[in-house]
């Protein structure tokens, strides 16, 4: 016996390997911008704990390796092309949907198998990659529960979306724009755009005042987005904000500051305090770290979506035809993780893949700053959102 020192601090009693058994290599790729630290942060944190809890079930040394991808489609094209050089056996990543777009066709070279825990444009799966799979939901379905709530619950009729030109926010937007002009037979009053990394949004929150608005989606992330609604509301715009899943970060209120961010709406995964099949990891993550981030859940069952199915299939090495038998024990069953029990479809899409409403306000269950609204049931295709 010999003891495998983790990450995470803790020892675990592995079955003696031989010397010639080379270890399982993951990749993971998380930012590691300044203003998104916290959210790397726990997303490392979670693919550690589900190393740490893989180990002793495989009988062999798990290597993380860790990558980022600077948000930039080109660096996540060199960042995938590292990773296949270094024969991983299977991606943890990108967290952007652009990033993992174009990353992807990489993978789908070499065959390595992509687990997407936060990526949402259908585009990623909609390419006829085998290898790709995702354990969030897609921004069409979000999209659709938005623009429900929107038309149902907001009640809007004059209503303005904003995106930051990537393929995640424009995603969203494009999707949203549609099933708005089916539900409530109503065009946009307003499009607007803007660029990452931009701070002052001056000329569009000035047009934006001009469509008096009763509602404005974003289709972006949470740093613009708490820039876009503080300007917004210092320029008296005081329109509904509903967004998505990339917004739903505690720096969102920080950049926003509190009486801005206050009463936004935003899509995203239901609570998983809510999930009994979470509650465990929830209370190993927090007696650890305190609170729990956006992504832990689906960072931690992507690690284990990947490392189940090599326990399955057994790979020889990282060639394509032997990760190609990962791939198959993906496809070959259901998973049952944190976030209960993971389907795909033939696409690589989770089936069902719910969204709920959160509201912004101090105190939320959710990061201390988000509160999931109640609801009947989950809304599917064409179906009305039902909110008590």
């Amino acid at each position: 016996m010999r003891w495998l020192w983790l990450p995470l601090g803790v020892s675990l009693v592995l079955p003696a390997q031989a010397a010639d058994v080379p270890p399982v290599r993951l990749g993971l790729v998380v930012p590691t911008a300044a203003d998104a630290g916290p959210v790397a942060q726990s997303m490392r944190r979670a693919a550690d704990m589900a190393v740490g809890d893989w180990s002793l079930r495989l009988g062999r040394r798990i290597e993380l390796i860790v990558k980022e991808d600077a948000f930039d489609p080109r660096q996540a094209v060199v960042t995938a092309e590292s990773f296949v050089q270094e024969g991983v056996w299977g991606v943890v990543g990108h967290i952007y949907s652009s990033t993992s777009i174009s990353a992807s066709a990489v993978y789908h070279e070499a065959g390595v198998p992509l687990v997407a825990p936060t990526a949402t444009h259908p585009r990623l799966t909609a390419q006829g990659f085998d290898n790709v799979f995702r354990v969030s939901g897609r921004d069409d379905q979000q999209a659709l529960v938005a623009a429900e709530f929107v038309v149902l619950r907001v009640k809007a009729r004059r209503v303005a979306v904003v995106h930051d030109r990537t393929e995640y926010g424009r995603g969203l937007v494009e999707t949203f724009r549609r099933e708005l002009a089916r539900r409530a037979a109503r065009p946009v009053v307003a499009e607007e755009s803007l660029a990452q990394g931009d701070r002052d949004f001056t000329t569009q929150v000035a047009r934006l005042r001009e469509a008096r608005p009763d509602a404005v989606y974003f289709g972006g992330i949470f740093r613009e987005a708490g820039h876009l609604v503080r300007q917004c509301r210092q320029a008296g715009v005081q329109a509904a904000f509903v967004s998505g899943d990339a917004v739903l970060d505690p720096e969102f209120v920080s950049l926003a500051g509190e009486e801005a961010a206050a009463g936004a709406y935003l899509t995203f995964a239901p609570d998983p305090r809510l999930v009994d099949s979470a509650r465990p990891l929830i209370q190993q993550y927090e007696s650890r770290y305190g609170s729990l981030g956006p992504h832990v859940l689906s960072t931690y069952d992507a690690v284990g979506v990947l490392l189940r199915a090599i326990q399955a299939a057994k790979p020889g090495d990282s060639s394509r035809d032997e990760l190609g038998k990962v791939v198959g024990a993906i496809r070959a069953r259901p998973y049952q993780g944190a976030l209960g029990m993971l389907r795909w479809d033939k696409n690589g899409d989770l089936t069902p893949a719910p969204y709920a409403v959160y509201v912004t306000k101090r105190g939320g269950s959710v990061q201390g700053w988000f509160e999931q609204l109640p609801r009947v049931a989950p809304a599917g295709a064409g179906a009305k959102l039902q909110l008590r």
